[in-house]
């Protein structure tokens, strides 16, 4: 561990001296990724400065022990405080340890998300509504942009599918736990008998790609354009905006009829396509690695079943790491920040190990 804190303060410093280069101003997307850089591993240099200081006073309070204080309350006073700082030198380097786990480069990226309802019919589609909105939520809370892709209602209300772009800092490193299958339990609107239905939404989260990551032959596309539906407005059902891309080596389609202008969708189109393609060879990957060790948090398995809602007891319960809460509705509301932090915690955890 002492290496990499070296390795990481070198680091640091470096970038801060690159920073300070008035040049680096020129090329926004590079002061971008090394300003994400500096910032992680500022927090590296600061926790092992806590680390040092803790340690520092540990062996301070250790020494008056081993001496022998004459008086008896000092000497317990030193052995108290020995005692705190054992623990508190324990949970920073505990603390130190994960801060280390080298990030994955993808994090960084903005997230496509793709909510689906699935068993449950009118009511699954209607619970896909209710999961889109407390994304929304949640990346108003973070001041973050959401750009839908597509949508398609349900007819009683929700929506049968919809995809859109989370836009803002580390947006896919916080949103990616939320990929597999989610579960409510509630009496639907339409049940006369006030029976309890159980209904599913699948969300898959999926990095944003660029076009370096992923190549994709232009002769492999079928692109047809249409006319858009949905509310009124102009361009709605008037013109042929609407495009749907076909990938033919592998069936993927993605359609898009948000923007009024057929060359924005087709971009927008391109891009969920590029995200579909890299995440699919990222699933690959951790099915790769899931044959040596059975991961309990991450993407791999998009079929599991990760989370329910169960609106009698207001009760929302995260299976993978067996986290409950009682307080649903402000879940509902965006308030998914404590569950996704101790879901980041468990997989930096399960890394480490």
């Amino acid at each position: 561990m002492h290496d990499r804190i070296a390795e990481s303060r070198a680091r640091y410093e470096d970038l801060s001296v690159q920073l300070a280069d008035p040049s680096i101003h020129t090329d926004p997307r590079r002061m971008r990724e090394l300003s994400r850089e500096h910032a992680r591993l500022a927090q590296i240099v600061e926790a092992a400065a806590r680390l040092d200081r803790a340690r520092n006073e540990l062996q301070g309070a250790q020494e008056m022990l081993a001496e022998g204080a004459a008086d008896v309350e000092l000497a317990a006073m030193a052995r108290d405080e020995a005692q705190r700082l054992t623990a508190e030198v324990e949970q920073l380097e505990d603390d130190l340890k994960l801060l280390l786990i080298p990030p994955d480069p993808l994090d960084d990226r903005d997230a496509v998300v793709e909510v689906r309802a699935g068993t449950g019919g009118d009511e699954a589609a209607l619970f896909a509504g209710d999961l889109f909105r407390m994304y929304q939520r949640f990346a108003d809370r973070r001041g973050w942009k959401v750009e839908v892709v597509s949508a398609s209602e349900g007819t009683a209300g929700g929506y049968k599918e919809a995809v859109f772009v989370v836009r803002g800092a580390n947006a896919y490193g916080e949103l990616r736990y939320e990929s597999g299958v989610h579960r409510v339990q509630r009496v639907p609107a339409t049940e006369t008998q006030g029976r309890i239905h159980t209904s599913a939404a699948t969300v898959a989260v999926l990095p944003e790609a660029e076009e370096v990551d992923v190549q994709i032959n232009p002769n492999e596309l079928k692109i047809d354009v249409y006319r858009s539906s949905g509310p009124g407005g102009q361009s709605v059902n008037t013109t042929d905006s609407a495009v749907r891309i076909t990938h033919l080596p592998t069936g993927l389609v993605v359609t898009c009829q948000d923007e009024k202008s057929q060359h924005k969708n087709k971009d927008k189109a391109m891009g969920v396509l590029r995200s579909r393609l890299l995440d699919a060879r990222i699933a690959e990957q951790e099915a790769e690695r899931a044959r040596d060790r059975k991961a309990q948090v991450g993407t791999g398995d998009r079929s599991a079943k990760i989370r329910t809602y169960n609106f009698p007891q207001s009760r929302v319960t995260d299976h993978r790491i067996g986290y409950t809460t009682h307080g649903m509705q402000q879940v509902l509301d965006g308030g998914l920040d404590e569950v996704i932090e101790r879901l980041k915690l468990a997989s930096q955890a399960e890394r480490a190990a």
